[in-house]
């Protein structure tokens, strides 16, 4: 179903924001629309500092240092946020199990493959059609500090002030695995950096407000998890549509049961109007307001012919727009197949 707001109303149509989902390349098959969510990157190198110990250290290094960082929340959160985001979508249903942390294994520098048996045994245990695991996830942390000085035109003089910087490399691969097929569906490596900076003329009110580094490996999580699901899931494309609002009391009645949502009780009063009604004007309203119900439900081949419908009855620039509007989408849903 395609989620619809109400946008504005003119004098004889209602304008609304649809939602028309685009499929994207990494999509999975329809076969799959659960996903077992688990991780085997985290071993014992991994720790949860608390913030303001992870802090201490860097201040230590007087905010200078480079290193490589394993942090647990930082997993966990990319777990997580990657639930929330791929059923957001609308695509996927997940479960994230209570023991998500798989053994890690030792053989390789990037994680070997889950055995199958593992994959079955998540698949069957926790009802879901696919694992979808994080096998590697390294972030490496690279932080600055300076004093630096320069001309204030309006004090006429020289100030020094203390700036700060930090950046996260971070590699992350995922895999998703098909227990049906014993198949690897997806491989997707993602690596990127992320960066922080800001100055102060007090080091004392810069560190007030700079990002903790335990907030940006959080950040850094959440930012791989979407990147992900921008890969996977559907997105949304946002299109405007317009519907009749004019007309005798049945299709005003109709009118309001699309305002709440209800677009099947919606079409079921417009299509009274078309039986009922010996007017070809508020026939021909009431059959573009059954197509745009039908687009909205999803069926766009019904859609199509109640828009012909429409059409034939009474000729409307509205109408020949929404036409054409419809067969795009149908040619779009034909290409994806």
């Amino acid at each position: 179903m395609i989620f619809s707001v109400v946008a504005f109303s003119c004098v004889s149509t209602r304008s609304l924001t649809i939602d028309i989902p685009v499929r994207t390349p990494g999509e999975l098959p329809e076969s799959v629309q659960s996903l077992t969510l688990v991780t085997q990157a985290v071993d014992e190198k991994y720790t949860n500092l608390e913030s303001d110990s992870l802090q201490k250290l860097f201040f230590e290094k007087r905010f200078r240092l480079d290193t490589v960082l394993y942090d647990f929340q930082m997993a966990d959160t990319t777990l997580k946020a990657l639930g929330e985001l791929l059923f957001e979508s609308g695509r996927y249903d997940y479960v994230i199990p209570e023991d998500r942390f798989l053994p890690a294994p030792k053989t390789s520098f990037l994680a070997t493959e889950l055995s199958w048996d593992v994959v079955e045994e998540l698949c069957e245990v926790f009802e879901t059609d696919a694992v979808l695991s994080l096998d590697h996830l390294k972030t490496r942390v690279i932080t600055g500090y300076d004093n630096e000085t320069f001309f204030d035109p309006f004090q006429g003089g020289f100030n020094s002030a203390a700036t700060a910087t930090m950046k996260i490399q971070y590699d992350a691969l995922f895999r998703v695995y098909d227990p049906a097929e014993r198949k690897v569906l997806r491989r997707e490596f993602i690596t990127d950096t992320l960066y922080w900076e800001d100055a102060d003329v007090s080091a004392r009110n810069l560190f007030r407000r700079f990002t903790p580094v335990k907030q940006a490996l959080t950040e850094t999580g959440i930012v791989i998890a979407l990147e992900l699901t921008d890969k996977m899931a559907i997105r949304w494309r946002p299109e405007r549509r317009q519907y009749f609002i004019r007309g005798n009391a049945r299709l005003r009645e109709a009118n309001e049961l699309a305002a709440a949502g209800d677009w099947r009780g919606a079409i079921a009063g417009w299509q009274a109007v078309v039986e009922d009604s010996g007017s070809k004007t508020l026939r021909s309203k009431a059959m573009l307001n059954i197509a745009l119900g039908y687009e909205i439900l999803g069926d766009v081949g019904s859609a199509i012919s109640w828009a012909l419908e429409s059409y034939n009855t009474m000729y409307r620039p509205l109408t020949y727009e929404y036409l054409e509007i419809l067969k795009r989408r149908q040619n779009e849903l034909k290409n994806r197949e």
